[in-house]
């Protein structure tokens, strides 16, 4: 292999190593978690629960509760199960 690919894959590989290496405490993690499954929930279950509100809207932590109340009140089977596993 060349050496100049191989100082760059080396380069790449600890750039990657150092981003990886952050420390998150459980709570702060979990509530990632969680804005990312409503984020996710918001976007698949757009048309039948969410369509009256802007498509592009930004889904936050404070928004997590009122998107599982959404999805349990105006979705189906599918959406309160997603539901359930934001409350969890």
């Amino acid at each position: 292999m060349d050496r100049t690919i191989q100082r760059y894959l080396a380069e790449i590989g600890r750039k990657g190593g150092r981003k990886s290496r952050r420390k998150l405490d459980p709570e702060t993690a979990r509530a990632m978690v969680r804005v990312r499954e409503a984020r996710r929930a918001y976007r698949r279950f757009y048309a039948m629960c969410f369509w009256s509100y802007r498509k592009d809207l930004k889904i936050g932590p404070d928004d997590v509760e009122w998107v599982a109340e959404t999805l349990k009140k105006n979705g189906d089977m599918r959406a309160w199960k997603a539901a359930g596993r934001l409350c969890r």
